[in-house]
């Protein structure tokens, strides 16, 4: 949990850098399926394993999505940095 929350922190912090902002995602997605891993093997569930395979296949969809959005955005601006007006 302190991993997660560490995560929370400096995705806050870092909010200027897309690929910062797409690593905090990525991170808190393992940490919370790496969670549900644990629990799902301590009280013997198969249900949790299936689910945390749900989540790491959502995350790369995710991840591919994102990269996507951030290369239109490179070359739309010419840098990945986020502007707050």
């Amino acid at each position: 949990m302190g991993v997660l929350g560490f995560v929370v922190w400096s995705h806050h912090m870092n909010r200027k850098n897309i690929i910062l902002m797409l690593i905090s995602i990525e991170i808190m997605l393992l940490a919370i399926t790496f969670l549900i891993l644990v629990s799902s093997l301590s009280y013997d569930d198969i249900l949790g394993q299936t689910f945390a395979i749900y989540i790491i296949t959502i995350a790369g969809a995710e991840s591919a999505i994102g990269l996507g959005v951030l290369v239109a955005f490179y070359r739309l601006r010419g840098s990945i940095a986020i502007e707050y007006k």
